[in-house]
């Protein structure tokens, strides 16, 4: 998972990077917020932590250019010395999707952000991914595929779950092995191993190939033809 940080106070700021980075997440720091709105629009990420006080653009503005200006929908937790109700009420009105007063516990940070990008996922209340002909049962972690039983290695069904929650989206072999490995990340060819297993488990003679690579980027999940649903 892609974090963006933008913060202006370099203390916070790397004990943030620090935190978040040892559970897992991909983390980039932006220290104002000229530089914070362009790193946001540049690339795709699974939530951006806002400070509201910035040098060269407020996080509030920041926030509202990403809204209506972007059009981008990144879920924003805004993280501000100020408590006031009228504060938080703009970081709302704003686009921002929660607030933090500061000084902050990182594991509240930690809470907050997983169920953010959750929620923008749709993993409350889903049940199971659905892909082509393929069913993933997020509750039982059953894979089928034209009601055909598929078994899959952990390894394989966590790439499975992450392809399967942004069909379409180009997934870069680091983002994924720090999906699926965290810190402890494998040697070159063990991502394109399990990918190669992945693929012979979901597809049998006469059917169509789902997952796509990416020459140089990464991979996809991509239905075509009668496929496409």
């Amino acid at each position: 998972m892609k974090v963006l940080i933008v913060e202006d106070d370099s203390a916070i700021a790397a004990n943030l990077y620090d935190y978040l980075e040892a559970n897992g997440y991909e983390v980039d720091l932006a220290s104002n917020g000229q530089t914070g709105l362009a790193m946001a629009v540049a690339e795709t990420w699974d939530a951006i932590l806002l400070d509201l006080s910035l040098p060269r653009m407020d996080g509030l503005t920041l926030c509202r250019k990403l809204r209506e200006e972007a059009r981008r929908d990144t879920p924003v937790l805004m993280l501000t010395a100020k408590d006031a109700l009228d504060d938080k009420l703009a970081g709302f009105v704003h686009g921002a999707d929660d607030y933090l007063v500061k000084p902050f516990s990182l594991r509240e940070v930690g809470a907050r952000l997983g169920a953010l990008i959750k929620r923008y996922r749709g993993e409350v209340a889903l049940q199971d991914l659905r892909f082509s002909d393929v069913r993933l049962d997020l509750t039982t972690l059953t894979v089928e595929r034209a009601g055909r039983v598929i078994k899959l290695q952990p390894k394989g069904l966590q790439l499975l779950r992450i392809l399967m929650q942004s069909p379409g989206r180009v997934f870069g072999r680091t983002e994924l092995e720090k999906e699926v490995w965290g810190d402890q990340l494998p040697d070159s060819d063990t991502l394109r191993a399990h990918i190669y297993t992945l693929r012979k488990a979901l597809t049998l003679p006469g059917e169509t190939e789902l997952i796509e690579t990416v020459h140089g980027l990464g991979y996809r999940l991509v239905a075509r033809d009668t496929d496409a649903t």
